[in-house]
């Protein structure tokens, strides 16, 4: 078994035995495998070992790699900050986005998705600890940009995303998660709003206890990152 397929099946552990102690079926969260920086070759074996969801940060990065990928029914998820001159590429070419946090962007994205194309499955991404140097959306402003999206046709509005601020005390990164989760069952409008993408490598099993459905895990599967390459923008 290779290094990443091995991973793959301690992260799953993970995940099951976060699920157990919770109360929730494994099946209940969805592993999304981070793939940011990673070569095209690394997410091949992962798909071998099973995963067909993986995350990208960086636009030109992933449809580097895509072509490269095309014999492979992958799910892919944008999961990085979107500029304006991006939407139509990210529209295109994945089938998830997570961190939709601007009206803008959303219409754009809604605009631009090719009619022969599915909707495209969007979580809005929250700044959930009002951190100046992260995207996303106050809570205070999720009604009205949830009203104000939820009718561009092209769109499936899934639920919410989030990064807490990196803390080393688990009980207040479990509270970020919680507020939300809560977020998310106070804004509830439709059946398919039922999707929080929230918990990473060091966090996961608080965000599984606070009810994650889709943890993006990239280190635990692929290794440490080589940050000096990573570009500056998405």
């Amino acid at each position: 078994m290779s290094n990443i397929a091995n991973n793959l099946a301690l992260i799953k552990q993970r995940i099951a035995a976060a699920c157990q102690l919770c109360h929730r079926q494994a099946d209940s969260v969805q592993l999304l495998a981070v793939s940011k920086t990673k070569p095209a070759s690394d997410i091949r074996a992962a798909f071998d070992a099973g995963q067909c969801d993986f995350g990208e940060n960086y636009l030109q990065e992933a449809l580097d790699k895509q072509p490269l990928l095309k014999d492979l029914p992958i799910n892919w998820h944008f999961i990085g900050p979107i500029q304006s001159n991006k939407t139509r590429a990210i529209a295109e070419n994945f089938s998830w986005v997570h961190s939709v946090d601007r009206a803008k962007i959303a219409r754009r994205l809604s605009e631009q998705r090719p009619n022969h194309l599915p909707p495209l499955n969007i979580c809005l991404q929250v700044n959930i600890d009002n951190e100046a140097s992260k995207s996303g959306i106050d809570l205070a402003d999720l009604p009205q940009l949830l009203e104000t999206i939820k009718t561009l046709p092209n769109l499936i509005i899934r639920g919410l995303m989030a990064i807490p601020s990196v803390s080393n005390d688990p009980e207040a990164t479990k509270m970020s998660f919680l507020k939300l989760a809560h977020a998310l069952k106070q804004t509830s409008f439709t059946d398919s709003f039922d999707t929080l993408s929230m918990g990473m490598s060091k966090d996961l099993d608080i965000a599984i206890e606070a009810g994650a459905t889709i943890v993006r895990i990239g280190t635990d599967i692929f290794g440490s990152r080589d940050k000096t390459s990573e570009p500056t923008l998405g």
